[in-house]
């Protein structure tokens, strides 16, 4: 048996959890993306192939890239935004693709916040 490098342990659990998780137009896929610095998100609707929404700690005006709280405060700010954005297309439900990262952390914060938010994940 060959030892796998990280990256390819991540593409693993990515293509494993993108089997069971289709995105709609009422109730798009929101995937994460987490950077050392940043965090990103995307609301997609995979029967079209299109992005209904995103939000990012990079540019978005309402998200403080760094703060008091740090990087998980910022991650809740991440997932509010991304909520108000599908609430404004009228979109009260999302699945949540973890994207291969642990529900933990800066990614459990993100979906906290959309919930908080008033989205069903």
């Amino acid at each position: 048996m060959s030892a796998q490098s990280k990256q390819q342990r991540h593409s693993r659990r990515k293509v494993h959890i993108r089997k069971k998780l289709r995105g709609t137009p009422e109730r798009p896929r929101l995937s994460v993306f987490r950077s050392l610095k940043h965090i990103y998100v995307q609301a997609i609707d995979d029967l079209n192939g299109r992005t209904l929404a995103s939000a990012c700690s990079l540019n978005d005006a309402g998200v403080a890239t760094t703060g008091e709280g740090g990087k998980k405060s910022v991650s809740v700010a991440v997932g509010k935004a991304i909520a108000m954005r599908l609430k404004e297309k009228n979109v009260e439900r999302a699945v949540f693709d973890r994207n291969g990262y642990l529900y933990h952390g800066r990614v459990k914060a993100l979906a906290d916040g959309a919930r908080e938010a008033g989205l069903q994940l």
